[in-house]
């Protein structure tokens, strides 16, 4: 039987360098890939693609080539850009269209992260008489809808679209009050990777990370950037450490990003040189095994959707320590596990870290929790939706603004 076709357009889908970047969409579409024939749009809007000779290429990761990915260099303008940049990217789109076309034609387009990637690709959908799915990610319906002209622009091409995913029930709720109708919008939180995150082999992690079982273990997994606000859990630690000097306490902070040379000025500072260390980015495998290794996950940002770190620590049945921002409150939504408490609050965070620390909560409850976020659940839901769009009138017809 003859597999319907779909198009995946965005900026966020990993290449060999940037194996990370949108990895929770490539997971979805390797789920879904059984069932589909799937191609990528890969956009990667660059300074260089202004120049004629500037121009850079992309490979995709080993596994990815099924998706026959087409890495496409978009111009933008920085600062002033929101005047053009989704023309800008709806043009690079048209002109790589013109060869992806030439081998193939499509039922459904599904275009992940809203401004400018989502505009651009519901104008695509729209001359090619297709329907379109979109994906809100998190900081494209938090940041953006604040800004007037991403917000009409954001609009219109919900208002293309048959359906929007939305990575978390609390960025649906801000599309409608925004005025998405409530039946356009389909929340379901990204899955987990049971082969990788999981609670076996707990002690052995402790032990293998010469940690022993006396030390008081907080890990944080993220991008150092002001927006995960990794300073106030840098200095709720330092809190702690002076409230508890009995403890031996370790921090482990694993991830890249602009923040990384303050931080470390900041551990300096409070005099917690041996007792933080800075990991860099790790591969999920042993992230997994951290998550094994450790007393307590916690994300200290100002925004958020839904983290997949948080998904994933329950599933190693880690507790979760958190802000309360974006939809973090939909998993952590009850004391057994975890705790949430407000942004930018360092005592609370602290009270929270120093009481989550002196009484374990039960990691087996925890991690049977987790282990029902799977990615089959989630893949279940892009099918429906995907189904329905390609069920759906597709010659119905939309005004989308210029």
């Amino acid at each position: 039987m003859k597999r319907p076709r779909l198009l995946f357009i965005s900026n966020l889908f990993p290449d060999e360098t940037e194996r990370y970047r949108g990895l929770d969409n490539a997971t979805v579409l390797h789920r879904l890939s059984d069932s589909w024939e799937i191609r990528v749009l890969a956009l990667r809007p660059t300074l260089k693609a202004w120049l004629s000779s500037g121009k850079e290429s992309w490979n995709p990761r080993s596994g990815d080539e099924i998706f026959a990915p087409n890495f496409v260099p978009v111009r933008y303008v920085p600062r002033i850009g929101d005047l053009v940049n989704h023309q800008l990217m709806e043009r690079a789109l048209e002109n790589a269209m013109e060869v992806q076309r030439g081998k193939q034609e499509f039922d459904v387009v599904m275009a992940s992260w809203l401004y400018p990637d989502g505009w651009a690709a519901a104008a695509l959908a729209k001359k090619l008489g297709l329907p379109l799915v979109l994906i809100a990610q998190g900081s494209d319906v938090h940041r953006y809808l604040k800004v007037a002209r991403r917000r009409t622009l954001i609009l219109e091409a919900v208002e293309q679209s048959v359906a929007v995913i939305t990575r978390s029930k609390s960025l649906a709720r801000l599309l409608e009050a925004a005025g998405v109708p409530n039946e356009k919008l389909k929340p379901v939180a990204n899955g987990v990777d049971s082969k990788v995150f999981h609670r076996n082999g707990l002690g052995g992690e402790r032990e293998n990370r010469g940690l022993g079982g006396e030390a008081k273990v907080v890990l944080f997994v993220g991008n150092l950037l002001p927006v995960k606000n990794p300073g106030l859990l840098v200095r709720a630690f330092g809190e702690v450490v002076r409230a508890r000097p009995e403890w031996r306490m370790q921090l482990l902070i694993a991830g890249k990003g602009p923040m990384e040379k303050e931080l470390k000025e900041l551990v300096e500072k409070l005099g917690m040189a041996g007792q933080v260390t800075f990991l860099g980015p790790l591969p999920a495998v042993e992230i997994g095994e951290r998550m094994r290794a450790a007393d307590l996950l916690c994300l200290s940002s100002r925004n958020e959707g839904l983290p997949n770190v948080v998904l994933e620590s329950m599933a190693c049945g880690l507790p979760v320590l958190a802000t309360d921002v974006g939809g973090i409150h939909e998993v952590v939504d009850e004391p057994w596990k975890g705790l949430l408490t407000p942004e930018d609050d360092v005592e609370a965070f602290a009270q929270a870290m120093e009481k989550l620390l002196e009484t374990p909560l039960d990691g087996k409850r925890i991690a049977e929790y987790g282990g029902t976020l799977s990615w089959e659940r989630t893949a279940a839901v892009y099918q429906s939706v995907l189904e329905t769009a390609v069920e759906s009138d597709s010659e119905k017809s939309f005004q989308l603004k210029s």
